[in-house]
Protein backbone atom coordinates (compact mmCIF):
# COMPACT_ATOMS: atom_id res chain seq x y z
CA UNK A 1 0.00 0.00 0.00
CA UNK A 2 1.39 2.99 -1.12
CA UNK A 3 0.92 6.15 1.95
CA UNK A 4 2.31 9.57 1.92
CA UNK A 5 1.48 13.08 3.02
CA UNK A 6 3.05 15.75 0.66
CA UNK A 7 3.64 18.54 3.21
CA UNK A 8 3.76 21.90 2.41
CA UNK A 9 2.21 21.90 -0.79
CA UNK A 10 0.18 24.35 -3.12
CA UNK A 11 -2.22 22.79 -5.24
CA UNK A 12 -3.03 25.01 -8.28
CA UNK A 13 -1.16 27.67 -6.81
CA UNK A 14 -2.84 28.44 -4.36
CA UNK A 15 -2.91 28.32 -0.14
CA UNK A 16 0.12 25.75 1.18
CA UNK A 17 -1.44 22.64 2.75
CA UNK A 18 -0.82 18.99 3.54
CA UNK A 19 -2.13 16.41 0.78
CA UNK A 20 -2.23 12.86 1.82
CA UNK A 21 -2.10 9.74 -0.14
CA UNK A 22 -3.66 6.05 0.71
CA UNK A 23 -3.19 3.15 -1.78
CA UNK A 24 -2.50 5.62 -4.68
CA UNK A 25 -5.24 7.99 -4.09
CA UNK A 26 -5.81 11.63 -2.06
CA UNK A 27 -7.21 10.92 1.50
CA UNK A 28 -8.66 12.99 3.98
CA UNK A 29 -5.49 11.75 6.43
CA UNK A 30 -2.77 8.74 6.35
CA UNK A 31 -1.26 6.29 8.47
CA UNK A 32 0.79 6.21 10.97
CA UNK A 33 4.65 5.86 9.50
CA UNK A 34 3.34 7.12 6.13
CA UNK A 35 6.16 8.61 4.39
CA UNK A 36 6.65 12.19 4.51
CA UNK A 37 7.90 14.47 1.36
CA UNK A 38 8.23 18.16 1.66
CA UNK A 39 7.10 20.32 -1.18
CA UNK A 40 8.42 23.17 0.00
CA UNK A 41 6.11 25.45 -1.33
CA UNK A 42 5.85 24.40 -4.55
CA UNK A 43 2.51 24.10 -6.35
CA UNK A 44 1.28 20.74 -7.31
CA UNK A 45 -1.08 20.06 -10.28
CA UNK A 46 -2.32 16.62 -11.54
CA UNK A 47 -0.34 15.05 -13.92
CA UNK A 48 0.00 16.96 -17.53
CA UNK A 49 -2.11 15.20 -20.26
CA UNK A 50 -0.69 14.60 -23.18
CA UNK A 51 -3.74 14.23 -25.34
CA UNK A 52 -2.20 14.06 -29.69
CA UNK A 53 1.29 13.02 -30.36
CA UNK A 54 2.68 10.12 -32.34
CA UNK A 55 4.78 7.52 -30.10
CA UNK A 56 5.86 5.49 -33.08
CA UNK A 57 7.43 8.38 -35.02
CA UNK A 58 10.11 9.67 -33.04
CA UNK A 59 13.58 9.78 -33.89
CA UNK A 60 15.15 10.31 -30.22
CA UNK A 61 18.24 8.03 -29.31
CA UNK A 62 19.14 8.15 -33.37
CA UNK A 63 21.68 9.16 -35.34
CA UNK A 64 20.71 13.01 -36.17
CA UNK A 65 18.05 12.99 -39.03
CA UNK A 66 18.74 15.55 -42.28
CA UNK A 67 15.68 16.73 -43.00
CA UNK A 68 15.42 17.67 -46.59
CA UNK A 69 11.76 16.67 -47.51
CA UNK A 70 9.64 18.65 -49.79
CA UNK A 71 7.27 20.89 -48.27
CA UNK A 72 3.75 19.40 -49.44
CA UNK A 73 2.07 17.30 -46.34
CA UNK A 74 2.22 14.19 -48.89
CA UNK A 75 6.16 14.95 -49.32
CA UNK A 76 6.19 13.87 -45.60
CA UNK A 77 4.01 11.45 -45.34
CA UNK A 78 5.79 9.38 -48.03
CA UNK A 79 8.89 10.37 -47.45
CA UNK A 80 8.38 9.11 -43.51
CA UNK A 81 6.80 5.36 -44.78
CA UNK A 82 10.65 4.83 -46.56
CA UNK A 83 12.73 6.26 -44.02
CA UNK A 84 11.46 3.83 -41.11
CA UNK A 85 12.50 1.41 -43.52
CA UNK A 86 15.99 2.77 -43.92
CA UNK A 87 16.60 4.00 -40.09
CA UNK A 88 15.48 -0.02 -39.23
CA UNK A 89 13.00 2.07 -36.77
CA UNK A 90 11.64 0.01 -34.03
CA UNK A 91 8.24 1.26 -32.57
CA UNK A 92 8.60 -0.42 -29.40
CA UNK A 93 12.06 1.26 -28.31
CA UNK A 94 10.82 4.81 -29.81
CA UNK A 95 7.83 4.99 -28.27
CA UNK A 96 9.43 3.74 -25.06
CA UNK A 97 11.77 6.31 -25.60
CA UNK A 98 9.17 9.29 -26.01
CA UNK A 99 7.32 8.03 -23.33
CA UNK A 100 9.93 8.37 -20.78
CA UNK A 101 10.72 11.68 -21.88
CA UNK A 102 7.24 12.97 -21.66
CA UNK A 103 6.86 11.11 -17.97
CA UNK A 104 10.09 13.18 -17.31
CA UNK A 105 8.21 16.49 -17.75
CA UNK A 106 4.84 15.10 -15.79
CA UNK A 107 2.82 13.66 -18.00
CA UNK A 108 0.45 10.96 -16.34
CA UNK A 109 -1.74 10.49 -19.80
CA UNK A 110 -0.81 9.88 -23.50
CA UNK A 111 -2.85 9.60 -26.36
CA UNK A 112 -1.08 8.28 -29.59
CA UNK A 113 -1.75 8.33 -33.38
CA UNK A 114 -0.02 5.69 -34.16
CA UNK A 115 0.23 4.73 -38.16
CA UNK A 116 -1.67 1.91 -40.24
CA UNK A 117 -0.77 1.54 -43.74
CA UNK A 118 -0.14 -1.28 -46.24
CA UNK A 119 3.50 -0.84 -46.07
CA UNK A 120 4.49 -1.40 -42.37
CA UNK A 121 1.07 -3.10 -41.51
CA UNK A 122 0.64 -3.10 -37.88
CA UNK A 123 4.18 -2.96 -36.28
CA UNK A 124 3.33 0.40 -35.49
CA UNK A 125 0.36 -0.61 -32.99
CA UNK A 126 2.16 -3.90 -32.02
CA UNK A 127 5.15 -2.12 -30.75
CA UNK A 128 3.19 1.16 -29.02
CA UNK A 129 0.99 -1.67 -27.29
CA UNK A 130 4.30 -3.50 -26.06
CA UNK A 131 5.28 -0.23 -24.67
CA UNK A 132 1.38 0.50 -23.03
CA UNK A 133 2.29 -3.21 -21.41
CA UNK A 134 5.94 -2.21 -20.32
CA UNK A 135 5.36 0.87 -18.72
CA UNK A 136 1.67 -0.02 -17.25
CA UNK A 137 1.73 1.74 -14.03
CA UNK A 138 3.46 4.44 -14.69
CA UNK A 139 1.96 6.14 -17.34
CA UNK A 140 -1.40 5.58 -19.38
CA UNK A 141 -1.58 5.53 -22.79
CA UNK A 142 -4.34 5.43 -25.25
CA UNK A 143 -3.62 4.38 -29.00
CA UNK A 144 -5.24 5.76 -32.17
CA UNK A 145 -5.41 3.54 -34.98
CA UNK A 146 -4.38 5.91 -37.19
CA UNK A 147 -4.43 5.99 -41.27
CA UNK A 148 -1.74 8.80 -42.04
CA UNK A 149 -1.15 7.42 -45.72
CA UNK A 150 -4.85 7.59 -46.25
CA UNK A 151 -7.44 4.20 -46.42
CA UNK A 152 -8.96 5.43 -50.29
CA UNK A 153 -5.68 6.04 -51.74
CA UNK A 154 -4.54 2.97 -50.19
CA UNK A 155 -6.58 0.07 -50.70
CA UNK A 156 -5.90 -2.55 -47.84
CA UNK A 157 -5.25 -0.20 -45.07
CA UNK A 158 -8.99 0.18 -43.97
CA UNK A 159 -8.67 -3.51 -43.56
CA UNK A 160 -5.72 -3.13 -41.30
CA UNK A 161 -7.87 -0.25 -39.50
CA UNK A 162 -10.58 -2.91 -38.75
CA UNK A 163 -7.08 -5.84 -37.57
CA UNK A 164 -6.01 -2.83 -35.65
CA UNK A 165 -8.92 -2.24 -33.63
CA UNK A 166 -9.83 -5.27 -32.61
CA UNK A 167 -6.07 -6.16 -31.64
CA UNK A 168 -7.17 -3.44 -28.82
CA UNK A 169 -6.10 -0.07 -30.45
CA UNK A 170 -8.63 2.28 -28.17
CA UNK A 171 -9.81 5.04 -31.32
CA UNK A 172 -10.39 5.16 -34.86
CA UNK A 173 -8.29 7.46 -36.30
CA UNK A 174 -8.72 9.83 -39.80
CA UNK A 175 -7.21 12.60 -42.05
CA UNK A 176 -7.72 15.11 -44.35
CA UNK A 177 -11.07 13.79 -45.96
CA UNK A 178 -10.56 16.16 -48.97
CA UNK A 179 -7.25 17.75 -48.98
CA UNK A 180 -5.29 14.06 -48.19
CA UNK A 181 -8.08 11.38 -49.27
CA UNK A 182 -9.78 12.98 -51.97
CA UNK A 183 -12.78 11.42 -50.81
CA UNK A 184 -14.56 12.98 -48.23
CA UNK A 185 -17.61 10.80 -48.55
CA UNK A 186 -15.72 7.37 -48.51
CA UNK A 187 -13.23 8.20 -45.70
CA UNK A 188 -15.90 9.64 -43.46
CA UNK A 189 -18.33 6.88 -43.97
CA UNK A 190 -15.64 4.57 -43.15
CA UNK A 191 -14.31 6.27 -40.20
CA UNK A 192 -17.74 6.47 -38.56
CA UNK A 193 -18.53 2.63 -39.53
CA UNK A 194 -15.87 1.67 -37.87
CA UNK A 195 -16.03 3.04 -34.51
CA UNK A 196 -19.98 1.64 -34.69
CA UNK A 197 -18.58 -1.78 -35.72
CA UNK A 198 -15.80 -2.22 -32.39
CA UNK A 199 -17.59 1.15 -30.12
CA UNK A 200 -15.09 3.05 -30.28
CA UNK A 201 -14.46 6.92 -30.12
CA UNK A 202 -13.03 9.15 -33.05
CA UNK A 203 -10.12 11.23 -33.54
CA UNK A 204 -9.66 12.87 -36.97
CA UNK A 205 -6.57 14.75 -37.86
CA UNK A 206 -7.98 17.75 -39.91
CA UNK A 207 -5.08 19.75 -41.18
CA UNK A 208 -7.61 21.22 -44.02
CA UNK A 209 -7.74 25.14 -44.08
CA UNK A 210 -9.91 27.56 -44.95
CA UNK A 211 -13.29 26.35 -46.92
CA UNK A 212 -11.79 23.36 -47.89
CA UNK A 213 -11.42 22.44 -43.99
CA UNK A 214 -15.03 23.78 -43.13
CA UNK A 215 -16.60 21.31 -45.74
CA UNK A 216 -15.04 18.38 -43.90
CA UNK A 217 -15.70 19.70 -40.76
CA UNK A 218 -19.77 20.23 -41.53
CA UNK A 219 -19.29 16.35 -42.59
CA UNK A 220 -18.19 15.33 -39.37
CA UNK A 221 -20.41 17.30 -37.76
CA UNK A 222 -23.65 16.07 -39.75
CA UNK A 223 -22.79 12.45 -39.09
CA UNK A 224 -21.81 12.82 -35.39
CA UNK A 225 -25.48 14.31 -35.11
CA UNK A 226 -27.12 11.21 -37.53
CA UNK A 227 -25.49 8.60 -35.73
CA UNK A 228 -26.18 9.91 -32.08
CA UNK A 229 -22.10 10.11 -31.47
CA UNK A 230 -22.26 13.32 -29.53
CA UNK A 231 -19.09 13.97 -27.41
CA UNK A 232 -17.56 10.41 -28.70
CA UNK A 233 -15.40 12.63 -31.73
CA UNK A 234 -12.62 14.78 -31.52
CA UNK A 235 -10.99 16.97 -34.20
CA UNK A 236 -7.24 16.96 -33.78
CA UNK A 237 -5.05 20.22 -35.09
CA UNK A 238 -8.67 21.69 -36.55
CA UNK A 239 -6.52 24.80 -38.20
CA UNK A 240 -9.98 26.30 -40.01
CA UNK A 241 -10.98 27.40 -37.08
CA UNK A 242 -8.43 29.65 -36.89
CA UNK A 243 -9.43 31.52 -40.26
CA UNK A 244 -9.82 35.13 -41.11
CA UNK A 245 -13.60 35.06 -41.18
CA UNK A 246 -14.46 34.58 -38.21
CA UNK A 247 -18.43 35.10 -38.75
CA UNK A 248 -18.00 31.78 -39.88
CA UNK A 249 -15.93 30.09 -37.85
CA UNK A 250 -18.56 30.89 -35.05
CA UNK A 251 -21.50 29.35 -36.81
CA UNK A 252 -18.95 25.86 -36.98
CA UNK A 253 -18.18 26.39 -33.00
CA UNK A 254 -21.90 26.48 -31.95
CA UNK A 255 -22.51 23.10 -33.96
CA UNK A 256 -19.55 21.50 -32.56
CA UNK A 257 -20.75 22.36 -29.31
CA UNK A 258 -24.41 21.56 -29.99
CA UNK A 259 -22.55 18.37 -30.59
CA UNK A 260 -20.00 17.62 -28.24
CA UNK A 261 -17.35 17.55 -30.86
CA UNK A 262 -13.66 18.38 -28.83
CA UNK A 263 -11.16 19.90 -30.21
CA UNK A 264 -7.50 18.80 -29.96
CA UNK A 265 -4.54 21.55 -30.64
CA UNK A 266 -1.05 21.35 -31.14
CA UNK A 267 -0.54 25.34 -31.34
CA UNK A 268 1.88 25.26 -34.40
CA UNK A 269 3.86 28.00 -35.03
CA UNK A 270 3.22 27.73 -38.95
CA UNK A 271 -0.72 27.09 -39.20
CA UNK A 272 -3.83 28.68 -37.88
CA UNK A 273 -4.83 27.77 -34.26
CA UNK A 274 -8.19 27.57 -33.24
CA UNK A 275 -9.21 30.51 -30.59
CA UNK A 276 -9.32 28.88 -27.34
CA UNK A 277 -10.93 31.72 -25.54
CA UNK A 278 -13.61 31.10 -28.19
CA UNK A 279 -14.19 27.27 -27.51
CA UNK A 280 -14.03 28.07 -24.07
CA UNK A 281 -16.55 30.24 -23.91
CA UNK A 282 -18.90 27.83 -26.17
CA UNK A 283 -18.16 24.79 -23.52
CA UNK A 284 -15.97 22.98 -26.18
CA UNK A 285 -14.27 20.55 -24.55
CA UNK A 286 -10.23 21.22 -25.25
CA UNK A 287 -6.81 19.54 -25.21
CA UNK A 288 -3.98 19.52 -26.36
CA UNK A 289 -0.49 18.09 -27.53
CA UNK A 290 2.88 18.10 -28.91
CA UNK A 291 2.37 16.25 -31.85
CA UNK A 292 5.18 14.26 -33.55
CA UNK A 293 8.70 15.48 -31.81
CA UNK A 294 11.74 15.38 -33.40
CA UNK A 295 11.06 12.57 -35.85
CA UNK A 296 11.66 12.76 -40.05
CA UNK A 297 8.68 15.92 -40.27
CA UNK A 298 11.02 18.20 -38.23
CA UNK A 299 13.64 18.44 -35.31
CA UNK A 300 11.61 20.43 -32.64
CA UNK A 301 9.95 19.26 -29.18
CA UNK A 302 10.55 17.70 -26.37
CA UNK A 303 7.41 16.65 -25.06
CA UNK A 304 6.92 18.99 -23.11
CA UNK A 305 3.18 19.99 -22.18
CA UNK A 306 4.17 22.82 -19.73
CA UNK A 307 6.60 24.30 -23.28
CA UNK A 308 2.87 23.30 -25.07
CA UNK A 309 0.88 25.71 -22.74
CA UNK A 310 2.83 28.13 -23.23
CA UNK A 311 2.99 27.99 -26.91
CA UNK A 312 -0.85 27.62 -26.45
CA UNK A 313 -0.69 31.31 -24.82
CA UNK A 314 1.96 32.30 -27.55
CA UNK A 315 -0.72 31.92 -30.18
CA UNK A 316 -3.76 32.86 -28.67
CA UNK A 317 -2.24 36.26 -27.25
CA UNK A 318 -3.12 34.87 -23.91
CA UNK A 319 -0.80 37.72 -21.28
CA UNK A 320 -3.01 37.51 -17.94
CA UNK A 321 -2.31 35.43 -15.59
CA UNK A 322 -5.74 34.29 -15.55
CA UNK A 323 -5.37 33.52 -19.35
CA UNK A 324 -2.24 31.77 -18.65
CA UNK A 325 -4.05 29.65 -15.70
CA UNK A 326 -6.57 28.40 -19.12
CA UNK A 327 -3.53 27.28 -21.56
CA UNK A 328 -2.81 25.04 -18.54
CA UNK A 329 -6.23 23.89 -17.86
CA UNK A 330 -6.48 22.56 -22.09
CA UNK A 331 -3.03 20.59 -21.02
CA UNK A 332 -4.56 19.03 -17.37
CA UNK A 333 -8.24 18.63 -17.07
CA UNK A 334 -9.47 19.38 -20.92
CA UNK A 335 -6.91 16.58 -22.32
CA UNK A 336 -8.24 14.25 -19.11
CA UNK A 337 -11.64 14.88 -19.82
CA UNK A 338 -11.91 14.35 -23.64
CA UNK A 339 -9.74 10.84 -23.05
CA UNK A 340 -12.00 10.25 -20.56
CA UNK A 341 -10.01 9.64 -17.36
CA UNK A 342 -11.69 8.93 -13.98
CA UNK A 343 -11.39 10.69 -11.20
CA UNK A 344 -8.57 13.31 -12.30
CA UNK A 345 -7.71 15.83 -10.21
CA UNK A 346 -6.23 16.55 -6.80
CA UNK A 347 -9.45 15.92 -4.77
CA UNK A 348 -9.85 13.68 -2.18
CA UNK A 349 -10.37 10.05 -4.22
CA UNK A 350 -9.06 10.69 -7.09
CA UNK A 351 -5.75 8.35 -7.96
CA UNK A 352 -2.76 10.65 -6.72
CA UNK A 353 -1.25 11.38 -10.49
CA UNK A 354 0.51 14.89 -10.00
CA UNK A 355 3.14 16.78 -10.79
CA UNK A 356 5.35 19.50 -7.99
CA UNK A 357 6.32 23.07 -10.10
CA UNK A 358 8.58 25.51 -9.56
CA UNK A 359 7.17 28.99 -9.61
CA UNK A 360 4.94 31.37 -7.08
CA UNK A 361 2.15 31.27 -9.32
CA UNK A 362 0.90 29.00 -12.61
CA UNK A 363 1.71 31.27 -14.72
CA UNK A 364 5.78 31.88 -13.70
CA UNK A 365 5.30 28.12 -13.72
CA UNK A 366 4.45 27.84 -17.33
CA UNK A 367 7.02 30.55 -18.50
CA UNK A 368 10.08 29.41 -16.48
CA UNK A 369 9.48 25.84 -17.18
CA UNK A 370 12.01 24.61 -14.38
CA UNK A 371 12.38 20.50 -14.56
CA UNK A 372 9.78 19.22 -12.53
CA UNK A 373 10.46 18.31 -8.85
CA UNK A 374 8.28 15.42 -8.11
CA UNK A 375 6.10 13.94 -10.32
CA UNK A 376 4.30 10.84 -9.36
CA UNK A 377 1.38 8.81 -10.97
CA UNK A 378 -0.77 6.64 -8.39
CA UNK A 379 0.82 7.96 -5.13
CA UNK A 380 4.44 6.16 -6.74
CA UNK A 381 7.44 8.53 -7.77
CA UNK A 382 7.66 8.41 -11.22
CA UNK A 383 10.16 11.44 -12.09
CA UNK A 384 11.88 13.48 -9.96
CA UNK A 385 14.47 16.51 -10.23
CA UNK A 386 13.25 16.49 -14.41
CA UNK A 387 14.42 12.38 -14.98
CA UNK A 388 12.31 9.66 -15.10
CA UNK A 389 13.26 7.00 -12.39
CA UNK A 390 13.67 4.33 -14.90
CA UNK A 391 16.55 5.20 -18.23
CA UNK A 392 15.15 4.94 -21.58
CA UNK A 393 16.42 1.83 -23.69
Amino acid sequence: MISKTLKNVRPMGGPATDLHIVDGVFSVDAPEGAEVIDGGGRILIPGLIEAHTHLDKSLLGLPWYRNEVGPRLIDKINNEREVKVSLGLDPQVQSERHAILAMSHGCTHIRSHVDVDTHHGLAGIEGVMATREKLSGMVDIQIVAFPQSGMMTRPGTADLMDEALALGADLVGGIDPCGMEHDPKGHLDTVFELADKHGKQIDIHLHERDALGWFSMEEIINRTQALGMQGMVSISHAFCLGAVDRGYVTGLQEKLAENRIHILTTAPASAPVPAVKELSALGILTGAGCDGIRDTWGPYGNSDMLEKAMHIGMRNNLRRDDELALALDICTYGGAAIMGVEGYGLDVGCPADCVLLEGETLAEAIVTRAPRKLVLKGGAIIARDGACVIEAP
